[in-house]
């Protein structure tokens, strides 16, 4: 299937999602649950990211994220761990997860096979299956849906959540001509120059997703960074600036007024630098509605980019070479 067919498809996935969440449940931990780490790399893992910004304002416990080979020292029987690996066979993910069964963990699986349901087997855990066979970065529509599933589940978050990305799924449906409009826009003033998205903190894991497509699908080189944290040193480094950068912020529309300030004053600066300083406004009743419609529009420019640059977005030819030269170890 190509990636167009692909991102195409992203509605209809979080309805499979939604299905699959409605028929799956979870067991309570047989105990206190003192701290959360989701386990997950690239496409599988930006899901954990972007679920746990959904849902800080329902968790009452922190959430960590593991992208490496080995789990925190904190990881301990009092440890949620949900490991994310749409393959099942992510090795960093296999081998965090196998370190956290032996320090006592709790553990809860995402997978669409592979090692990673093999090792819940094995050890008697709960994962939830989801559809395989696709690019990872494709299929995050599952996974956001059933992580969210596993945290309302197990009483950890409000079974709410899932209605909003129902609400989430049938605006990008209603808004596939603006959505597909923006995206080309971005492509276009992105064309021949390096893409550095910005985002408030609060939506962090939507701007690492946008850079990951791009490049993933475009095969580009980018950059992302958040306010305010990017005040206190990237806004200097514009001082460097210049029309080889194009600057999108992703807008969600519902900044505090400190931050909105700040945006203000951002930009206003960033453009005497650049040329392309682009504003990419979110739509939405909620934080999960409007991540979903900056994903879908970031998704469908990185197309529309690769389509400009003659580039193939599906091939990842590069880190197929670096798993085989890995399996040689």
């Amino acid at each position: 299937m190509e990636m167009k067919e692909l991102i195409e498809a992203f509605p209809s996935n979080i309805a499979e999602g939604l299905a699959i969440a409605e028929a799956k449940s979870f067991r309570k931990p047989n105990r206190e649950i003192h701290n959360i780490l989701i386990c997950g790399m690239g496409g599988s893992g930006i899901g954990g990211k972007i679920v746990s910004q959904w849902l800080e304002e329902d968790l009452s416990v922190p959430v960590t994220l593991c992208q490496d080979y080995s789990v925190p020292n904190f990881v301990n029987q009092n440890t949620l761990v949900i490991a994310s690996s749409y393959s099942g066979n992510t090795e960093e993910t296999l081998m965090s997860v196998e370190e956290a069964q032996k320090k006592g963990a709790y553990i809860i699986g995402v997978t669409s096979g592979g090692g990673l349901k093999d090792f819940c087997d094995k050890h008697g855990m709960d994962y939830v299956i989801v559809p395989g066979g696709n690019p990872p970065r494709s299929a995050l529509a599952y996974s956001l849906v059933q992580l969210v599933n596993i945290f309302a589940s197990i009483g950890m978050s409000s079974p709410n959540r899932l209605q909003e990305i129902e609400d989430g799924r049938n605006l990008i449906i209603s808004e596939q001509a603006e959505i597909h409009a923006e995206a080309k826009k971005i492509a276009q003033i992105t064309s021949g120059r390096v893409p550095i998205f910005y985002a408030v903190s609060r939506y962090e894991g939507i701007a690492v997703r946008a850079k990951q497509q791009f490049n993933e699908n475009s095969k580009m080189l980018c950059w992302m960074n958040v306010l305010p944290e990017m005040n206190h040193n990237e806004l200097v480094g514009w001082g460097g600036g210049d029309n080889r950068f194009a600057a999108i912020f992703l807008d969600s529309g519902d900044l505090i007024p400190r931050n909105r300030k700040r945006v203000t004053i951002s930009l206003k600066q960033i453009a005497t630098k650049t040329d392309v300083v682009h504003t990419v406004v979110a739509k939405g009743n909620s934080k999960i509605a409007k991540s979903l419609y900056l994903i879908n529009v970031i998704d469908w420019a990185s197309w529309y980019s690769a389509d400009i640059r003659n580039v193939d977005s599906i091939e990842i030819v590069i880190i197929d070479y670096l798993k085989d030269e890995l399996s040689k170890l």
